[in-house]
């Protein structure tokens, strides 16, 4: 055992002899690389500095800097350690402060939105079941009214009418007609009338009605008619406040308030004889002369000829040339009033436009845009839905299924899943729960091209009519221009009748296909099927409007296919667009695509 303890000694002790000699010459080697060994530095560079040539020199000084800079460099680092590792240990500690704090302001939170969720309930509870006021005497009512004593006539055989009670219709008063009272032998005395606004769920009763025993009975004519008003007054009451109470209990109250609105609604006297062009001429007679907007024909004829062709129209340009204003115009020259729809930034979904079912109160949180397309189902004419500055928000995120549904070629699968099942008491137009797009309603998009506002993909415009307003019409005198209402079916056949006097011709076509060619030769970009049904539909009306054939291509072609140029890297083809601009004027003849030329000159000059 002895051996072995020595064995163990001297070889800990060696190793530790080893540890101990290579820490000095560690030391040692340290110190003499950095600080004793300066002296053999500094002798070495002047044996050498003074028969070195000047560049040589300069090239010795550069070498000095080098050396000494790479101690500094260590030394920095180590120290910048240092300091980190330090303020890493404070961090950690204020860190943990920190979470500690969090931890308890979010249990604090959770415990408020427990007790928020604990006082909507137990309101929740309490709607509809609210305990009728017992009757315990007048002052058992918050607010009784009783009407004055009738006048006593002074003659024999006179009659005596209680006095008119009249409540306050706002605060739901609860009225009674006054008391009859009497003077003179056999006089008999008739209570009053309680009046008081059916709409206010008032209750009315009337007042007592006595007789003198042996008196007789006179004034039986005024008895009647106070007895049917106060009959009457209480039927209609009754009928209110069953509606109201009907529309308040509804999932959806602002869609029954629809329903309730067109039970009684008058059809309007609607023009079936003008024509397309009598049309556009009239719109824009009555824009100038009785809202003081002014708009050229050719701008009128591009928005008709684009309801024709597209249920999407955007119209794009400048601020203040009356993107908002044309379509608001229109509605009302119409007599049916578009409705406005700001977008703002955060639109994400379709629930932004549409609503959506809360679950806790058991109600469809409605908005403009679902009443404006719920109401566009009661209407013969069209109907207008204009998305105010429509691409502040990503238009393919929160209006894409509007886009899909529109495509459908069956009208009958244009339709909208609000909720999963019919309930009791939905509004009319739902079916089971789905609301069925009225194929009279469009969709007015208005937009502004600068910073602040996000790109209008191909896959909107490409199911849309982009109409640009880039230019205010010159103010012009005219006669007061009544408004010329129209239904959709007779706009409809006025389209229809276009397309028949006014087809494309056999020349244009060709034309057209010639240019298609060139256009997937040079630049890879083709005429959709997309497209070319909204040519056939477009340009047929645009002349029908007075327009001409070749204005109508002319445009179809800038906005819908050359706004692809937009998309692509036009500095590589640059001189290609050149070629373009000289191949439109020798197949259409100089200055006959206009628009197009300009368009592509814009694009242009912007590389």
């Amino acid at each position: 055992m002895s051996e072995f303890l020595k064995l163990a000694f001297e070889l800990i002790a060696k190793i530790i002899y080893n540890l101990a000699e290579w820490v000095v010459g560690f030391v040692n080697g340290f110190l003499k690389l950095f600080i004793t060994g300066w002296p053999e530095y500094v002798m070495i560079f002047r044996s050498y500095f003074g028969t070195l040539s000047i560049i040589g020199k300069a090239l010795s000084v550069l070498l000095v800097i080098l050396l000494i800079s790479i101690p500094v460099l260590i030394v920095v680092i180590i120290i910048r350690h240092i300091i980190l590792n330090i303020r890493l240990r404070a961090d950690s500690d204020d860190n943990a402060v920190l979470y500690k704090e969090i931890g308890r302001l979010n249990k604090q939170v959770l415990e408020l939105m427990d007790e928020k969720n604990k006082i909507l309930a137990l309101k929740v509870n309490n709607i509809g079941n609210i305990e009728p006021v017992p009757y315990n005497g007048q002052e058992g009512l918050l607010d009784y009214t009783t009407g004055e004593s009738g006048v006593v006539y002074d003659s024999e055989g006179g009659s005596a009418l209680g006095g008119i009670a009249a409540g306050d219709p706002a605060a739901g008063d609860m009225i009674r007609g006054g008391t009859g009272v009497y003077s003179g032998t056999g006089m008999p005395a008739a209570g009053g009338v309680g009046f008081a606004d059916p709409m206010a769920a008032t209750v009315s009763t009337g007042g007592v009605i006595g007789a003198i025993t042996g008196g007789a009975a006179l004034g039986d004519d005024a008895l009647a008619n106070a007895a049917a008003a106060a009959a009457t007054a209480a039927e209609q009451a009754k009928s209110k406040a069953s509606e109201l109470e009907r529309i308040n209990a509804a999932r959806f109250p602002k869609l029954s308030l629809v329903d309730t609105r067109y039970e009684d609604f008058e059809r309007p006297d609607y023009n079936e004889d003008i024509s397309l062009q009598e049309f556009v001429k009239s719109y824009r007679l009555f824009a100038a002369s009785q809202m003081k907007l002014y708009y050229t024909e050719e701008i009128v004829r591009r928005f008709v000829a684009g309801m024709a062709s597209s249920k999407i129209l955007i119209l794009e340009g400048i601020s203040g040339t009356g993107k908002t204003s044309l379509p608001y115009s229109f509605s009302r020259f119409l007599g049916n009033p578009a409705t406005i729809v700001p977008v703002q930034p955060s639109f994400r979904d379709r629930s932004e436009l549409l609503g959506y079912f809360n679950e806790f109160s058991k109600r469809f949180n409605e908005t403009e845009f679902l009443r404006a397309l719920y109401e566009a189902g009661y209407r013969e004419d069209p109907s207008l839905i204009v998305l105010d500055e429509m691409n502040l928000a990503r238009i393919e995120y929160y209006f894409a299924e509007m886009l899909s549904i529109l495509e459908m070629p069956n009208k009958d699968e244009w339709v909208i899943d609000l909720v999963p099942t019919a309930w009791p008491g939905d509004p009319q137009l739902l079916d089971g729960g789905k609301l069925h797009v009225s194929p009279n309603t469009w969709f007015v998009g208005t937009a502004n091209s600068d910073d602040s506002t996000f790109t209008i993909t191909d896959k909107v415009y490409d199911r849309a009519m982009p109409i640009e307003l880039n230019e205010r019409a010159a103010p012009f005198e005219c006669e007061l221009e009544p408004r010329r209402p129209v239904t959709c079916d007779h706009l409809r056949e006025l389209f229809e009748t276009a397309k028949d006097e006014h087809p494309i011709s056999e020349a244009t076509m060709a034309n057209m296909v010639k240019v298609d060619s060139y256009l997937q030769t040079r630049f890879k970009l083709a005429f959709g099927n997309r497209i070319i049904k909204q040519m056939y539909d477009f340009i047929p009306v645009y002349v029908a409007c007075g327009g001409t054939e070749l204005g109508g291509l002319d445009y179809i072609l800038a906005r819908k296919v050359l706004k692809k140029f937009e998309s692509l890297n036009v500095t590589f083809v640059r001189d290609e667009i050149k070629g373009l601009i000289t191949y439109l004027e020798k197949t259409f003849g100089k200055g006959a695509m206009h628009d197009s030329i300009e368009y592509l000159t814009r694009i242009q000059n912007l590389y």
